[in-house]
């Protein structure tokens, strides 16, 4: 499955099919078409909004039922514009449509002699019957065209997400290799810590009038050596970190709706690469964890994202 980014754009028209020909000027003019934009960034959930004209908004639930299925997080935009119409919103009748109009009239009335006439806005009204055809044909377009504008949507979303799991990858080698570097520095950082936490032990004992036997005081010192050596050793942080990577990697390769879970795993090693720090003795070991740090961060704009 696909990693797929919060970040998007996709577009598309569709023209309203020609009125049949009758002279009429809307038959002759620009046939109007309906234009979708369809955006997105990133977000925590999933938050639908809808930029419609008011003879589209009927179309506005079918329209979020239809993108609620694709998309699972982001800040999800979808502007529909008609575009090619009159911005009057009035079509001037040819003669020809007034003289089949007045026709029609004179029969109706021969028929039914108290008919009332045609007024202006019945002549405008069905003078401008190819614009009304026109309208109805872009509302039926809505829904297909987001389903072709959406599809775009998604795919330029896996192909914006794979470049996001590629940046990560090799961040995560560069973590591996930090970690590898780090691991054979830990004992000798403990060694060394506590060797120099004996010297001023036993300094500390030299000046002491009444000192405590040699061997006891030697036995009160390892233990307290040890205890403190444990308190600095990270080799539990640094295998912590290592299963984090793993586990990151297997996300990447599962795919889908991982933005979440990869969000909390950065929390976490950004814990213990801090942690790490910390607790170092040794400046390669502290380089080390600043190093961390920064690729840590890096990942978690890239991360905030993701799906």
């Amino acid at each position: 499955m696909s990693v797929y980014s919060m970040t998007s754009y996709a577009s598309g028209q569709q023209a309203a099919p020609k009125a049949a020909e009758d002279g009429s000027t809307s038959s002759r003019s620009a046939q109007p078409r309906l234009a979708l934009e369809l955006r997105s960034v990133n977000s925590r959930f999933l938050d639908l909004q809808f930029r419609l004209p008011d003879e589209l908004r009927q179309h506005e639930p079918a329209l979020r039922e239809l993108l609620g299925k694709r998309l699972k997080r982001g800040k999800v935009e979808l502007r529909a514009y008609i575009e090619g119409r009159d911005s009057s919103g009035l079509q001037e009748p040819s003669p020809r449509a007034l003289q089949r109009l007045s026709s029609l009239q004179d029969q109706v009335q021969s028929w039914l002699p108290g008919a009332p006439a045609l007024s202006v806005a019945d002549v405008l009204r069905w003078a401008g019957g190819s614009e009304e055809s026109a309208a109805a044909s872009i509302a039926e377009a809505v829904l297909p065209l987001a389903q072709k504008v959406l599809d775009d949507f998604v795919t330029a979303r896996a192909r914006e997400g794979a470049r996001l799991a590629q940046l990560l990858d090799v961040r995560l080698v560069e973590l591996r290799r930090l970690a590898k570097d780090a691991e054979p520095l830990i004992p000798k950082a403990i060694e060394a810590q506590t060797q120099r936490f004996l010297t001023r032990w036993n300094e500390a004992l030299a000046g002491v009038e009444n000192a405590p036997p040699a061997a006891a005081a030697q036995e009160r010192a390892l233990s307290e050596a040890t205890a403190f050596a444990i308190r600095i050793d990270v080799s539990e942080e640094l295998g912590r970190l290592v299963s984090h990577l793993d586990e990151i990697t297997a996300i990447l390769k599962k795919g889908g709706e991982i933005g979440k879970r990869l969000d909390f795993l950065i929390q976490e090693l950004h814990r213990e690469a801090n942690t790490l720090g910390s607790k170092s003795t040794m400046l390669d070991l502290t380089r080390i964890s600043v190093d961390m740090k920064v690729l840590i961060e890096q990942m978690r704009e890239q991360v905030q994202n993701i799906e």
